[in-house]
């Protein structure tokens, strides 16, 4: 009898160990975000650090991925938890518009927040003799990763010019870092990149050659506020990048921080106050981040709002 209790005991005892490790082991965040060069990344990396030393109970990483199309697909699916994505490619996916590459409607996202704008950033090796748009017919031009939102807004862009891919020499299809390397190494003379400011790559491409950046202005902006309304006008101050001397007028469109429709409230509100009380660390990943301000959280949403991150608005007195 004393052996059973003793045996009873020690069974007990380890149940109630692995209850408490079960009770014990963190949620896993995946926050997909973008490649190396952009400004997705490590903004994305700033997240998962807020989570992790100002939140308990919480895991969480950045994944390098090809950027907004993919990135509202795995949330939808489950495969990621947060994402940063582009307001174009997040209304398409939405609606499921074949336009931005979505056969049917993705209705499991949520937004947390409106973010900063993405730039975009035209930007031509010096020597190509690259100045205007109508200069790229026969050049050899990135547009951006396969099904990302840069290459989405690169479609946009060009057809708003009455231009298409056919008119270049050589269309190619890179992420941000590679078509730096592929500038400095002068195998492509120019590349367009939706970022955040400055962003890394275009910044090393003018340490190694001098660049033009070229404007997107006149009747083109107007065309692109007919068209395609989430773009609006915006200007690349001088001095973003080494050697540009002036202002360069081009457009913008904001960014998403979304999740999925059923991550609990619980979760998204701790996240979301977490990334509100903590802003400097983000603009310490990327200076982009200082365009995250809290009034501009709920302006423009493509999507619904997630009642997670709702909760926290009200209690900021942006939402009755």
């Amino acid at each position: 009898m004393k052996r059973f209790r003793t045996v009873l005991g020690f069974a007990i005892a380890c149940v109630l160990v692995l209850s408490t490790s079960a009770l014990a082991a963190p949620k896993f965040i995946a926050i997909a975000t973008g490649g190396t060069g952009g400004a997705y990344f490590p903004i994305g990396a700033g997240l998962a650090d807020i989570i992790n030393k100002k939140l308990t109970g919480y895991n969480a990483s950045a994944e390098v991925t090809s950027a907004s199309k993919v990135n509202c697909i795995n949330v939808s699916d489950g495969k990621s938890d947060i994402a940063l994505v582009l307001g174009d490619t997040l209304s398409y996916g939405y609606k499921g518009e074949k336009l931005g590459g979505f056969p049917k409607p993705l209705t499991n996202l949520r937004v947390i927040a409106n973010i900063y704008p993405n730039t975009i950033q035209i930007v031509a090796r010096k020597d190509s003799g690259v100045a205007k748009l109508t200069d790229l017919k026969g050049k050899k031009v990135s547009v951006g990763a396969p099904g990302s939102g840069t290459e989405i807004n690169a479609r946009q862009i060009f057809a708003a010019a009455r231009m298409s891919y056919h008119d270049f020499g050589r269309t190619d299809y890179l992420s941000f870092s590679e078509s730096a390397d592929q500038m400095k190494n002068r195998a492509i003379d120019v590349t367009l990149i939706s970022s955040g400011m400055p962003n890394p790559g275009i910044m090393d491409i003018a340490t190694s050659q001098d660049i033009t950046i070229v404007p997107i202005e006149g009747e083109l902006l107007k065309v692109l506020d007919k068209d395609t309304p989430f773009f609006v006008a915006s200007v690349i101050p001088k001095g973003t990048y080494k050697g540009q001397d002036h202002d360069v007028s081009t457009v913008a469109i904001p960014n998403f921080l979304i999740t999925r429709a059923d991550l609990d409230e619980k979760t998204v509100y701790e996240i979301t106050k977490a990334i509100f009380e903590n802003l400097d660390r983000l603009v310490q990943a990327h200076a982009a981040a200082k365009g995250i301000k809290l009034e501009n959280a709920t302006k423009g949403l493509p999507v619904p709002l997630h009642p997670g991150a709702a909760k926290y608005y009200r209690e900021k007195g942006l939402m009755k």
